[in-house]
């Protein structure tokens, strides 16, 4: 399931993390690249811990938990922090599947990265190329989105970055470990409470709402590691 979730950060938001970000060091983006991803990955990014990533982070974070789409969506149990990349001068980010898990560097805690995550930082007008390409069963998807939009989509899939050959894009990064494992699974509980959301709105009290809901909530707890 690939997902584009609008507006996560509000336009004076991603204006203050570019100042932020503008105002950074960077540093090569092969620091946190698995063994195969090192030898396609050509970009900037800042490291963890980098006080600018922290402060981004809360930002981040706290627009992520404001977001009914991204709850129902992801069904989140850990979020790792945000990180931030740059691709720029031809910079780009080869074919490749995420590392399945992720150890935070600051207290080695282990996150199974289930949902893939890219929050845009730059207008689409502002860089050429840079497309995010994720490969699934129904083909390729091409994904360059406006500032402060950000994408969804599972971890298990094929992706890459197509080289930016105007201008800078910059862009957050993380991973979601849901207490839903498979992408199948989530998908179903997104499209029931996508569905039971727009039955409340258009017949509002239904009884056929509140049954539905039932399901919903006894899918998840079948389903839910934690």
């Amino acid at each position: 399931m690939l997902i584009t979730i609008p507006d996560i950060l509000t336009t004076e938001e991603v204006t203050q993390a570019r100042a932020v970000l503008d105002a950074a060091e960077w540093v090569d983006g092969k620091v946190t690249a698995g063994y195969q991803a090192q030898a396609v990955k050509e970009n900037l990014q800042l490291p963890e811990g980098h006080p600018a990533a922290v402060k981004l982070d809360e930002m981040v974070l706290a627009a992520l938990a404001r977001s009914p789409q991204f709850m129902s969506a992801s069904l989140p149990l850990k979020v790792f922090p945000p990180m931030f990349n740059r691709y720029t001068g031809g910079g780009h980010f080869g074919t490749h599947v995420d590392t399945a898990i992720r150890a935070l560097v600051s207290t080695g805690q282990r996150i199974r990265t289930d949902v893939s995550a890219t929050l845009f930082l730059t207008q689409p007008d502002q860089y050429d190329g840079g497309e995010l390409i994720v490969e699934d069963t129904y083909g390729l998807h091409n994904v360059k989105l406006p500032a402060g939009y950000m994408v969804l989509y599972p971890a298990t899939s094929l992706h890459r970055v197509t080289p930016v050959t105007r201008g800078a894009r910059v862009s957050s990064f993380f991973w979601i470990q849901s207490m839903i494992r498979t992408d199948g699974d989530r998908t179903l509980l997104y499209d029931l409470d996508t569905a039971i959301q727009r039955l409340a709105k258009e017949t509002p009290g239904s009884p056929i709402g509140v049954q539905l809901t039932g399901v919903y909530h006894n899918l998840l707890r079948r389903w839910a590691e934690m």
